[in-house]
């Protein structure tokens, strides 16, 4: 049998022990920093721009959806794109946009690429299909969540991509 002093004491014990519990917890919880879920970043469309014998550059049109409950300041961006498995293009961009909360938004950015990376693609053009595989892998710049990164798969269509170049915006964007 337990003498009623020990079990005050056993009670005292288990009630620190919670407590202390507890608050390693709450200090867990206060240390720990907000990350929002990660923007889903697509390629909605890309376009010749002009380019020379050693390098071409594209108008890429980048679709950021915003899966958060919040808005999305991005100051900028940078990023690959490889076609088909094989690198192709870089770019960056600076021109700030607000992503809306649950929403998205059409960015404008110029990619460059050298003339094997140019040619590469175009000798594939004929061994395949009318779509492109492309890997679009970057990371936003965000002033207040911290930088994003974004690796996103998919395909283009190519041929469409060739008919409408030359023609539509003449000057971008710049992100």
């Amino acid at each position: 049998m337990t003498a009623p002093g020990g079990r005050r004491r056993c009670v005292a014990l288990l009630g620190g022990a919670l407590g202390v519990l507890g608050l390693a917890t709450l200090g867990g919880c206060a240390g720990s920093v907000f990350r929002p879920l990660k923007p889903d970043v697509t390629v909605a469309d890309i376009r010749l721009m002009d380019g020379n014998l050693l390098e071409q550059r594209f108008l890429l049109t980048l679709r950021v959806t915003n899966p958060n409950s919040f808005e999305i300041p991005v100051e900028g961006l940078n990023f690959t794109l490889e076609l088909n498995g094989q690198h192709f293009a870089r770019g960056v961009g600076n021109r700030p946009v607000t992503i809306p909360k649950l929403g998205e938004a059409l960015v404008d950015v110029t990619a460059t690429t050298g003339l094997a990376g140019f040619l590469r693609q175009f000798r594939g053009l004929g061994k395949g299909g009318e779509k492109i595989g492309y890997r679009l892998k970057g990371r936003l710049v965000t002033g207040s969540h911290g930088d994003l990164d974004f690796d996103k798969t998919g395909e283009v269509d190519a041929f469409k991509t060739l008919r409408e170049s030359g023609g539509g915006r003449s000057s971008p964007e710049r992100f």
